[in-house]
């Protein structure tokens, strides 16, 4: 196998498959990057147990070529070396050779390096997915979907269903949800999809979901997306991304939502954020990062922490509106947090139904995101 590419298409498309080569893996042809040359162009492969990245480069583009003298074959290298040796050559143009029991030259310029490959026909095969229920959605809409809810999964094993966004598709509206049990995010999207396609508790790894959004770009271009048993493959940009998809079922959450409140008010989000944080200054050092909330007589909104070995601190905001009954509840700074800073509207509107009962956040000027987060019990 031997070809010339251009250095900075290169350097790319290693980083980008690169996001699935894990340095824990026991296999140790997985730690590499599967190169296969074609007369039209290179594909590079890496894989792990949860994620597989693909990306062709074709020899030529439009005006451009990015590949010249190819002699198709293949070769495994070390994706720790391969990616740190092509970005500090010195030319434009990069050149791979392999040689005899896998031996490959990368030459630049004046400078070349020889590495030992692996055997390309031992890389384990990547998943066949039949391509007849797709759905399509812009790549900034997903990469926005997964910004919004992927913080709330769980962190822990305990509940491995949790570890994941659990995504559902019915007549058109694809639905996010991701909970840890103690906070809970929903956000919703209609899609393009193949008429008549629908599916439920299709649970993703949020590490999958967090690496997939590294490579989606920032534009409308369209992502295609095929859901199977036990796979998901999203199609953009020459390349293909795999993720397995967790067993078992989530949990029916839409029961935990509270569908009437007791108190209802709309704050400015970024005030009420700032305020949250200030709070949390001091709170973040208490065991469970506890901030309190109640309402006054005045129509005042108070956000406080006392945390005794540190101090305390006091915050008044007014809200835009406020009515139904007095407030008094405490919750976990962190989640609040997490929530205000996902949401992209100017106003909130927060929905409490008593002390120690969920309590709801939305935007108020849609209604495609809403959160959910479990108050704290205090002695306060």
């Amino acid at each position: 196998m031997e070809f010339t590419i251009q250095r900075d298409q290169f350097t790319h498309a290693i980083t980008t498959v690169s996001k699935a080569v894990s340095s824990r893996t026991t296999i140790p042809i997985l730690t590499g990057i599967k190169i296969v040359a074609h007369e039209d162009g290179i594909i590079l492969t890496a894989s792990d147990s949860d994620i597989s990245i693909e990306q062709y480069i074709p020899a030529e583009s439009g005006e451009h070529q990015w590949i010249e003298n190819i002699t198709p074959g293949s070769i495994v290298l070390p994706s720790r070396f391969l990616g740190e040796i092509v970005k500090k050559l010195p030319g434009e143009q990069v050149t791979i050779s392999v040689h005899d029991r896998f031996v490959t030259t990368i030459s630049s310029g004046r400078s070349q390096f020889n590495l030992n490959g692996m055997n390309a026909e031992d890389y384990p095969r990547l998943p066949q997915i039949e391509e007849n229920q797709v759905l399509s959605m812009p790549a900034d809409l997903l990469k926005t979907m997964i910004r919004q809810t992927v913080f709330a999964v769980a962190t822990t094993e305990t509940r491995p269903i949790l570890t994941g966004v659990m995504w559902s598709l019915e007549n058109g509206e694809l639905t996010f949800v991701a909970t840890d049990s103690h906070r809970l995010t929903t956000r919703k999207a209609a899609v393009e999809s193949a008429e008549g396609l629908s599916f439920h508790n299709v649970v993703i790894p949020g590490k999958s979901l967090l690496e997939l959004s590294k490579i989606l770009s920032d534009d409308d271009k369209l992502v295609d997306i095929v859901i199977t048993d036990n796979q998901i493959l999203a199609k953009v940009n020459h390349i293909l991304f795999y993720s397995r998809i967790l067993d078992g079922t989530y949990p029916d959450t839409s029961r935990i939502i509270p569908q009437h409140m007791k108190t209802e008010m709309i704050l400015s989000t970024k005030e009420f954020l700032g305020a949250i944080e200030r709070a949390s200054l001091l709170a973040r050092d208490g065991k469970n990062n506890v901030v309190r909330l109640f309402t006054r007589p005045d129509g005042v909104i108070e956000i406080s922490s006392n945390i005794p070995e540190v101090g305390t601190v006091t915050e008044e905001i007014v809200p835009s509106s406020m009515e139904g009954e007095d407030v008094k509840i405490s919750f976990n700074a962190k989640y609040m947090i997490d929530s205000l800073r996902v949401v992209d509207s100017a106003e909130i509107r927060i929905g409490f139904t008593g002390a120690m009962s969920p309590f709801i956040i939305r935007p108020t000027d849609h209604d495609w995101i809403l959160h959910l987060i479990l108050p704290v019990r205090t002695n306060q």
